[in-house]
């Protein structure tokens, strides 16, 4: 699994010009899920995610959590990030899961920061999504499960 994690002061999606997910302050998370993932490279990344802290604290240090800021996460689904672009001048995606197992794991994903007392609202999987956000910072980091442990 894949993912894009931008710090927000806010963000919203929206399908058909109608919001379907919207946060203040926390991460988008832009999500994609390969062929080979399974339940562990959601409960890792689910972990990294929660408990990353990069929230300024009073000193303005990058130390706190999510949950230390009562922070919302935005998932959205993007297949997208497993393109592999090495190769011509159109992306590959056949390292990306097939859209019933990717649902599968983004689902569990969502479900495992849900788990962790995390507010989490979504997009719609498979949908054309309009991502509006407000990178705070900025703040951008990508995570790999492949390459976390």
């Amino acid at each position: 699994m894949r993912a894009v994690i931008q710090r927000v002061s806010r963000a919203s999606v929206s399908v058909d010009g109608s919001v379907v997910g919207q946060i203040g302050t926390g991460f988008v998370v832009l999500l994609g899920v390969a062929e080979e993932d399974d339940q562990q490279d959601v409960i890792q990344l689910a972990t990294r995610v929660a408990g990353l802290r990069v929230f300024e604290d009073d000193e303005g240090r990058m130390n706190l959590a999510l949950s230390d800021v009562g922070g919302g996460v935005l998932v959205v689904s993007q297949f997208t990030l497993m393109g592999d672009c090495r190769k011509g001048r159109r992306p590959s995606f056949v390292a990306a899961a097939d859209p019933e197992k990717a649902n599968a794991l983004y689902e569990s994903f969502v479900a495992e920061l849900k788990g962790r007392g995390i507010a989490v609202e979504t997009g719609k999987f498979r949908a054309h999504m309009e991502v509006e956000l407000v990178n705070d910072g900025p703040v951008t980091l990508l995570l790999d499960s492949n390459r976390l442990f």
